[in-house]
């Protein structure tokens, strides 16, 4: 029996949330800079009074900081702070810090969490993931060009990343490097961490992209002969993909979670202007085209929320949870963006302008096709998994 109802306790911490959302995050909204977010002043004392009312850090396991509350819960909050482009970063769960925490929270050993961790949990620093590259599939990582050879005590790397998000604001960077060539595919490479004022780490440029709200810019990174000491190593050789995967299953969730916000406020943007605009004295609400538009996005927000909260919950019960994770990442980017074309197209030439959030909602979304495997990558996966799972029943039954 799925169980998605959350306990009293946590009943109490979403509609504290809910309420911090709608009297102190959605008001800052309006002094966002384009490429920057938030600036400190004003940052940092939401985010104190975030902390003071326990809600800090939900991803995290207590003893890290956290909640520690599992991920049907996370899926519920994450819906709430998805609904600005800023809640996460005032609640403490904004990538691609979230997804470094937890690599380090289960790979570091306990210098690297005091250095890294620790300040990067509490907000001190800020932090970047560098595994794409220009010359090699997204799709398919496992061809990585970038090198770490091995030379006594320390690891040279050469090579280059592009789209790292947040580089422009990080104080370290982790990253995948090949340390043997002639490894399997998924055991080529292992990660390293560096700090970014590293002098043979070099930001070469920030990539402009779509969109307003992505904090610390899209950089391109070149390692030239960057010399880095054994011990900035996370786990083991040849770990690094093994590593990824800590953060791009859960990444990949929490991207679904958070679009459940997106999409919910820019329903009620559409369904509120609709009761209240008028063409040719009838409101817009009373035209059937309206009416589709409203019932066919009430239907897909409640299938990519059960579908979520299905995969949250299987995550819950230690259940392998890739197919499911696969269904939401692409479903989940498809509902995104035609509910809020549908909300920009009720509010006319007002949902093409900035007086709503709608038109930089419509920029940022596109992306969810692509960032973190694209639609057509998962649509196979799931189809493998199930012909898989089929293939295997059939077996039994001919047993």
């Amino acid at each position: 029996m799925f169980n998605f109802r959350p306990s009293e306790e946590q009943e109490q911490l979403l509609a504290r949330a809910r309420e911090f959302m709608e009297k102190e995050v959605y008001p800052a909204e309006q002094y966002i800079i384009p490429g920057e977010g938030l600036p400190s002043h004003i940052l940092k004392p939401l985010q104190q009074k975030v902390k003071d009312q326990g809600l800090w850090a939900a991803h995290l396991p207590e003893e890290a900081g956290g909640l520690g509350l599992g991920a049907v819960f996370l899926g519920l909050l994450n819906e709430i702070l998805g609904s600005s482009p800023i809640g996460p970063r005032v609640f403490g769960t904004a990538a691609p810090d979230t997804g470094n925490m937890e690599i380090l929270l289960n790979a570091a050993n306990e210098d690297q969490k005091k250095k890294y961790l620790e300040p990067l949990v509490n907000d001190d620093i800020r932090s970047c993931f560098a595994l794409t590259e220009k010359e090699v599939s997204g799709a398919d990582p496992t061809g990585i060009q970038t090198t770490a050879k091995k030379e006594g005590d320390y690891y040279v790397l050469n090579g280059e990343k592009w789209f790292i998000s947040n580089a422009g604001l990080s104080s370290f960077v982790i990253v995948m490097a090949v340390t043997d060539p002639e490894a399997a595919p998924h055991e080529r490479a292992s990660m390293f961490i560096i700090d970014m004022d590293h002098p043979r780490l070099e930001r070469v440029r920030d990539i402009e992209v779509m969109g307003d709200f992505s904090e610390g810019g899209h950089w391109e990174l070149r390692f030239d002969n960057c010399r880095v000491h054994e011990s900035s190593m996370l786990g083991n050789p040849g770990e690094g993909f093994k590593l990824a995967q800590m953060r791009l299953g859960p990444g990949r969730i929490t991207h679904a979670m958070r679009w459940l916000g997106v999409m919910n406020r820019s329903f009620d943007l559409m369904v509120n202007y609709a009761l209240k605009r008028k063409t040719r004295g009838t409101p817009l609400a009373e035209f059937q085209s309206i009416q589709n538009f409203v019932a066919d996005s009430a239907a897909e927000i409640a299938s990519a929320r059960l579908l979520t909260l299905h995969a949250a919950w299987k995550m819950d019960q230690g259940e392998d949870a890739r197919k499911e994770i696969s269904l939401i990442k692409f479903h989940g980017a498809k509902i995104i963006n035609d509910v809020i074309n549908r909300a920009i197209q009720v509010h006319g030439s007002l949902g093409y302008s900035k007086d709503t959030p709608l038109e930089s909602f419509y920029r940022e979304s596109r992306a969810a096709h692509i960032y973190d495997g694209p639609d057509e990558v998962h649509r196979m996966v799931v189809a493998k998994r199930i012909f898989k799972e089929y293939k295997r029943k059939m077996e039994e039954v001919n047993a």
